[in-house]
């Protein structure tokens, strides 16, 4: 345990390097793609445990890190960006209240790429397996969602670089042939650093929560994800910390969403199959099945919220309180699945009445166009 002294302060630090590295590269590259990569160098614990324990092939506990990651970016993450930019808001404005987190029109990128595998999903459980080959079409719509990322501009380097902080700013104040060998610098030493510190610092996590026993079940859905995910918490709380970068931190907890969805999944059913040493297919119970659903029907409503490229206070505070139910009380994980189907008939009532706009539809298609 004493290597939580020294892994702590490592993990936030290589955190906030590989922040700077993303702030830096949006103005060459697409935001987008920047914060992708971000993801996948943030996200790199969260593989190694989920194929750790697919390795293993307990399906029951894969289904459990799986569903508990995602829930925890939605239920948790999202809510504590909005609660940072709106604390710091309220002290900064002297008592006013920030209602809503507003997203930018080339951000519908993200927010759009959030729905086919959700709906692919939808087959998955249905049938009620996860297999190679639905890895490889999972695979398929990241790859599409890269691309299209490819597509978008970077951002003008007079928007925004006066906002930077010191070490971004210096970054791109640099020659073309420095600036690129910092930017790359810098994602290079805060990946490795993340790499080599991720799992003392979980293992040492691990010893903590079983010393105080936290149960295996709860420990793999709740307590291990919030560990392999806490580098994006960290880089996510940063940005959040100013009102106006608040959609950054949004924006990575997105990225890190379409990542799991898509990455994450297929990981299991291809290492699952290496593993048994034949290509076979994970499935899934009832009670996997029902988690899988519990987790679709979160995220579905939390792409609902969206549509309008908005995130407001009301939606947060539901997002938390829902998850924050079946975290402390899990038998009622079928009361808060009602909950979730009701707030998403509501919300799909809206959007067809025209009392919620799919402002994120148009901008989406505005972006493609854009490409021609």
């Amino acid at each position: 345990m004493t290597d939580a002294l020294w892994t702590f302060p490592a993990i936030i630090l290589a955190a906030l390097i590989v922040a700077w590295g993303a702030e830096s590269a949006q103005f060459y590259v697409s935001r987008g793609v920047a914060f992708a990569a971000l993801a996948w160098l943030q996200t790199l614990p969260e593989f190694v445990i989920e194929g750790t324990i697919a390795w293993r092939q307990d399906v029951h506990l894969m289904t459990a890190n799986f569903t508990g990651a995602i829930r925890l970016l939605v239920g948790l993450g999202w809510p504590l960006i909005f609660a940072v930019a709106a604390t710091s808001h309220f002290f900064r404005t002297r008592g006013h209240i920030l209602r809503q987190i507003e997203l930018e029109g080339e951000q519908s990128v993200e927010v759009m790429a959030l729905f086919p595998p959700l709906a692919y999903f939808g087959l998955i459980w249905f049938k009620g397996s996860l297999t190679v080959l639905d890895a490889l079409i999972l695979i398929g719509l990241y790859g599409a969602y890269i691309y299209i990322l490819g597509k978008v501009p970077p951002r003008a380097q007079e928007e925004e670089a006066e906002d930077l902080p010191a070490i971004p700013r210096r970054v791109i104040a640099l020659s073309r042939r420095k600036r690129i060998a910092a930017i790359v610098g810098l994602f290079l030493l805060g990946g490795v650093s993340l790499i080599l510190v991720a799992e003392p610092f979980v293992e040492s996590m691990l010893t903590l929560a079983f010393a105080i026993g936290v149960s295996e079940f709860v420990f793999v859905q709740w307590v291990a994800p919030f560990l392999s995910e806490f580098p994006e918490k960290v880089s996510a709380f940063y940005w959040a910390k100013s009102p106006k970068k608040a959609p950054l931190g949004l924006l990575n907890m997105i990225s890190s969403n379409i990542n799991e969805w898509t990455m994450l999944a297929a990981v299991i059913p291809i290492v699952f199959s290496v593993s048994r040493g034949a290509i076979e297919g994970v499935p899934f119970d009832s009670f996997q099945r029902f988690e899988v659903l519990l987790t679709m029907a979160q995220s579905f409503l939390g792409f609902l919220f969206l549509l309008d490229l908005r995130l407001r206070l009301h939606e947060a505070a539901g997002l938390f309180g829902l998850w924050f139910i079946q975290f402390l009380w899990a038998s009622t994980r079928e009361e808060v699945m009602v909950l979730y189907a009701i707030w998403i008939g509501v919300e799909l009532i809206r959007l067809v009445t025209g009392n919620r706009r799919a402002t994120a539809w148009g901008a989406f298609r505005e972006v493609i166009r854009s490409f021609s």
